[in-house]
């Protein structure tokens, strides 16, 4: 988790001319999830964002909402509670810890942990 980061760019949120978000321009074809800030690192509290549809979708979201590439950990990136509402406005599904996580499973997308110790990022 990074430390210097604060929350997204100006723009989530934001809409294009024809009412579809910035970010990738179909948000109900969209299903990125995000779960309630409350995983503590670096004095604050964090929030898992994925997708349970494909990584590229993952990235051209983060990418849209100014997360650094640095938050990405493997299958999810870890962004900081204030931007929380931000990116729920933009497009983020809000579903607990347990839902996130069995969506994420059953998707395809989840690296175990004991990848996690030796698969190179993306």
């Amino acid at each position: 988790m990074s430390e210097s980061w604060t929350g997204p760019s100006p723009n989530v949120g934001a809409e294009r001319r024809d009412g579809q978000p910035l970010w990738l321009g179909y948000r109900d074809a969209v299903a990125l999830l995000i779960d309630p800030p409350r995983w503590p690192a670096h004095g604050r509290l964090w929030s898992h964002l994925v997708s349970d549809t494909s990584l590229e979708e993952l990235h051209a979201f983060a990418l849209a909402a100014g997360i650094p590439r640095r938050a990405f950990d493997r299958d999810h990136y870890d962004v900081p509670e204030s931007s929380y509402h931000q990116l729920v406005a933009a497009g983020a599904c809000e579903v607990d810890a347990k839902e996130l996580l069995r969506r994420l499973v059953a998707s395809g997308l989840r690296v175990p942990g004991r990848e996690r110790r030796v698969r190179q990022v993306p």
